[in-house]
C-alpha cells in the first residue's frame, strides 16, 4: 500500500481541504496524485475535453510539501481519497492512498512544467466576479428537469467564453480558481502561456486550460 508522509499535520489538512472543495466540481470523480522529490502534485479535471487535442479542458492543481521518497503517479477516485480522509487513515501526518485506480483521458496530459511567458495579471475579485456571474447564468438557464445534453452544452457557452478582464482568460479557469479556493482578496493571480496552454496561478495553487 502506497502512503504519503506530509511530516506536518497542517499539510495534511491542506490535502483534505483540497479534496474536500475539489470533490463536487470534478467532472469525473478522479484525482491525479504525483510525488516530485519533495512536492506532491495534486491534480482534478473541472471542465472536460471538447475537442480531440484535449480543447477546452481546465484542471486545477495543488502543490504542497511532502517527504521524499519512492515515486508516486496514480490517478484515484476523489470519492474514495474524501472517505479515507474522513475515516482518519494514518497518524496524522501520513495518508495511505485507495488501491483502485482510473483511467481518464486528461490524466495522460502533463502541462509543461518550464518554459511558460508571463502575459500579465488578473485580480483575484474580478475572477470571484466572473465565477459567481457564470453560476448565476447557468442557474437561470438550466431550470430542473434540464436534459443533460442541453446541460452541459450551456456549461460549455458560459465557461468557454472569454472573460472581460486584461488580459481575458476562459471563464472556466475563473470557475475552477473559485470553486477550489484558489483566489484570495486583494491578491493578483498571474496568467502565463505555453503553446496551446494558458496558466493562471495564485498562493494557493494553479488552474490550467487549453
Amino acid at each position: 500500500m502506497t502512503t504519503i508522509d506530509f511530516l506536518d499535520p497542517r499539510v495534511r489538512t491542506d490535502f483534505a481541504t483540497f479534496v474536500s472543495r475539489a470533490r463536487p466540481v470534478s467532472v469525473d470523480g478522479a484525482v491525479r496524485i504525483q510525488t516530485l522529490g519533495p512536492m506532491l502534485v495534486l491534480t482534478v479535471a473541472v471542465l472536460r475535453q471538447s475537442g480531440p487535442l484535449g480543447e477546452g479542458s481546465v484542471l486545477g492543481m495543488r502543490i504542497m510539501p511532502v517527504a521524499g521518497g519512492e515515486p508516486v503517479e496514480t490517478t484515484v477516485p476523489i470519492a474514495a481519497v474524501a472517505d479515507r480522509l474522513a475515516r482518519r487513515a494514518g497518524d496524522g501526518v501520513t495518508f495511505a492512498l485507495p488501491p483502485t485506480t482510473l483511467s481518464t483521458p486528461w490524466a495522460g496530459d502533463t502541462p509543461p512544467r518550464g518554459g511558460w511567458d508571463r502575459v500579465g495579471e488578473i485580480d483575484c475579485t474580478d475572477l470571484e466576479r466572473v465565477a459567481k456571474a457564470g453560476i448565476e447564468a447557468i442557474t437561470r438557464g438550466a431550470p430542473e428537469g434540464s436534459g443533460a445534453l442541453a446541460v452541459d452544452a450551456l456549461r460549455r457557452r458560459v465557461w468557454g467564453a472569454p472573460t472581460d478582464t486584461v488580459p481575458p482568460v476562459p471563464a472556466g479557469m475563473a470557475f475552477a480558481a473559485y470553486t477550489l479556493g484558489f483566489t484570495q482578496q486583494g491578491e493578483p493571480a498571474s496568467v502565463t502561456t505555453h503553446g496551446q496552454w494558458t496558466r493562471l496561478s495564485t498562493s494557493r495553487g494553479h488552474v490550467l486550460a487549453r
